[in-house]
């Protein structure tokens, strides 16, 4: 079926805001030129409620839904339920595990969202074998790639999105160090967005990585962080079929 329109989505990851940071996102133009805001984690400096009221109300002015996931630097002060209540209040819908959609013009678009975890990518990845601390990392992230891959295919939408903080994939960690590749993300992650399906996979973590990868099964990853992307935000289109775009109801 040909494609008779786009759904915009903006994205950035890793604005680390802190207390002083007021007015430094810039994310003026998001309105008019996005449907939907997506924040892939580290939006805190160091995980303090007060940075996430900074960022609250850096984001007042937005008036496109706002998805996002939190990241290791908003897990730092272990306060991390608190930040996400004070984004919670602002309008911003947080996931962990769980789902949601959003609805562009008679288009469902679901967003699967998780932070993620680290273990490495395949030939140089971590087992859950050994010390109770090394089970224990990597069992840490199965759990997370099983819940993603559940709640992805859950999701009966036009549109299916991943979002992550972890990179799901080794090809956008590409000018990382490869000594640090297995706290960057895990490989598990991709297998499991690539059993069920998605249209996108968005994620952040790697400041010096690459934008742009793939799953071994072909779904598109960028890596949106914002030391990578160098602007407040990129926008992705994503194609939308007639078949995706369900009837307006009365």
């Amino acid at each position: 079926m040909a494609t008779d329109r786009n759904v915009r989505i903006a994205a950035v990851g890793d604005v680390h805001v802190a207390e002083d940071c007021a007015g430094c996102l810039d994310l003026a133009q998001v309105d008019d030129c996005a449907d939907m805001l997506l924040l892939a984690g580290d939006l805190t400096r160091v995980g303090d409620p007060s940075e996430a009221k900074v960022l609250a109300d850096e984001l007042a002015a937005v008036q496109v839904p706002i998805v996002a996931v939190l990241g290791n630097h908003d897990y730092h002060s272990d306060r991390q339920p608190e930040v996400s209540d004070c984004l919670s209040q602002a309008g911003v819908t947080i996931l962990e595990g769980d789902t949601a959609i959003i609805n562009v013009d008679g288009c469902s678009v679901g967003i699967a969202g998780a932070k993620g975890f680290g273990g490495g990518f395949t030939g140089a990845c971590g087992s859950d074998f050994g010390e109770p601390e090394m089970k224990a990392f990597v069992r840490h992230t199965k759990t997370i790639a099983a819940r993603l891959e559940e709640q992805l295919s859950e999701l009966e939408t036009g549109l299916r999105i991943a979002l992550l903080h972890y990179a799901p994939v080794e090809s956008t960690l590409e000018g990382e160090r490869l000594e640090i590749y297995p706290f960057l993300g895990s490989y598990l992650l991709g297998e499991a967005v690539d059993r069920v399906g998605a249209d996108l996979i968005l994620h952040g973590h790697a400041h010096h990585g690459t934008e742009k990868g793939v799953t071994p099964g072909g779904i598109r990853v960028r890596n949106v962080a914002k030391p990578v992307i160098g602007h407040p935000f990129n926008v992705y289109h994503l194609g939308v079929t007639e078949d995706a775009v369900q009837p307006a109801m009365a």
